[in-house]
């Protein structure tokens, strides 16, 4: 999993990407609502640890807009020292997908995440559509114009991310974490892998869907749908 940590407390924010860590599981941090919408609207994170209390935009305010303005419905689970039943039904009201009171115990907070992110994946709808492209990550089937597409392993996951994350950019070294975690087999294997991918789902059609953003990462677009 790749964690977004919204906490203005350095000492809980350390305490739960070192647990983390330890478990092979990566992180990212926001010590303000600010900065934790700025990086849950344009980052890939699997979930988000949500403390209330934070320097100038709460966390209730926090959670009330990424709901509003993010494609993705990214699972939130809120940490608060708050342990009344009012403040968890604000909680509640606002968007979040769970609540964990502190003091906490770390396995316990593992475990939610993980609960939260297996319902994600198993509430995510069949299809994922594209303009005239779309996949089912059930089957792994991929069509365009009709046409059934036949993707190698990797080329269908590079695809599922990026028709995920459609119109956003997905970085390079994002997609490199997705696919390699932090061992890539080498500096031109994404670019070998967006080749090939390229070949099948955008070179036998009239107008291209994958595109690349020089010198920040690729992106699923469909031009004509923004005319």
């Amino acid at each position: 999993m790749n964690i977004l940590i919204v906490e203005d407390n350095r000492d809980i924010a350390d305490n739960i990407a070192d647990y983390l860590e330890s478990l092979g599981h990566g992180f990212d941090f926001a010590g303000d609502g600010i900065t934790a919408i700025q990086k849950a609207l344009s980052g890939e994170h699997d979930a988000i640890i949500l403390d209330i209390m934070l320097p100038g935009i709460d966390g209730y305010t926090v959670c009330r807009k990424l709901r509003q303005e993010s494609s993705k419905q990214i699972p939130i689970l809120m940490l608060t020292a708050r342990d009344t039943l009012p403040d968890k039904l604000e909680g509640f009201s606002s968007g979040t997908d769970d609540y964990l009171v502190k003091p906490f115990a770390l396995e316990e907070l593992v475990a939610r995440l993980h609960a939260l992110v297996n319902r994600t994946g198993q509430d995510m709808e069949n299809t994922c559509k594209v303009g005239d492209l779309e996949i089912n990550p059930l089957t792994r089937e991929v069509r365009r114009e009709g046409s059934t597409i036949a993707l190698n392993r990797t080329c269908f996951k590079i695809l599922h991310v990026l028709m995920l994350a459609a119109p956003n950019v997905v970085s390079r070294a994002e997609l490199e974490r997705r696919l390699w975690e932090d061992m890539p087999p080498g500096s031109d294997s994404l670019r070998s892998h967006i080749y090939t991918l390229r070949s099948k789902i955008d070179k036998p059609f009239s107008r291209t869907l994958l595109h690349t953003i020089h010198g920040i990462g690729y992106r699923i677009y469909d031009e004509r749908s923004s005319s």
